[in-house]
């Protein structure tokens, strides 16, 4: 009896040695995100409106960027404001949306397309204006998304509005991610 109760004693200390080894070893994977990604002296981000090269007239899309990436940047940008203007800021965010596309993946039995997937293809660049450099860029942010038709005609609602929409959060949540989070920016560390 005596030798199970010592076995046992054995067995949790083993454990509790156990986690503690493994825990231990993964205490550098884990950082908080407590600061920007951005240099310290940048508190103004101005996001002028996103540019529209692509083919084709599509409503308000490059609106609903900017405004997407406006709204993220206040809600993560720890402490950072936003504006439109240039003329006081310390950092601009530049957007261009290059392609807009849309094709039909699923058909229904009559042979007409019932779901299609929109592509966005967008060019972001974020520029420190005190020192004058580029901190990020990515010339190819690929979007996608899908959306679908009602087969009944009388119920019909266009879904490519609120696939944009969608669309232009996604955007955003990526794009303000990659520099308040410090991905790929480019800032000499010292």
């Amino acid at each position: 009896m005596a030798r199970s109760g010592e076995q046992m004693n054995y067995f949790r200390i083993f454990s509790l040695l156990t986690i503690l080894f493994v825990a231990s070893g993964f205490t550098d994977c884990y950082k908080p995100v407590t600061n920007s990604g951005l240099p310290k002296n940048i508190k103004i981000v101005a996001v002028p409106a996103f540019q529209f090269e692509a083919k084709g007239l599509r409503y308000r899309v490059e609106s609903r960027f900017t405004e997407a990436v406006s709204r993220e940047i206040l809600k993560r940008g720890n402490g950072l404001q936003v504006q439109a203007s240039r003329a006081g800021a310390d950092a601009v965010l530049e957007g261009t949306i290059r392609d807009f596309s849309f094709t039909g993946v699923l058909l229904d039995s009559s042979g007409r397309a019932r779901v299609y997937e929109v592509t966005i293809v967008t060019a972001v660049t974020i520029r420190d204006l005190r020192e004058n450099k580029i901190l990020y860029d990515n010339q190819n942010f690929t979007f996608r998304d899908s959306f679908e038709f009602t087969s009944d005609p009388r119920s019909f609602f266009n879904e490519e509005d609120p696939a944009v929409e969608r669309m232009s959060r996604a955007f955003a949540e990526a794009a303000v991610s990659a520099f308040v989070n410090g991905m790929g920016v480019k800032d000499d560390k010292k």
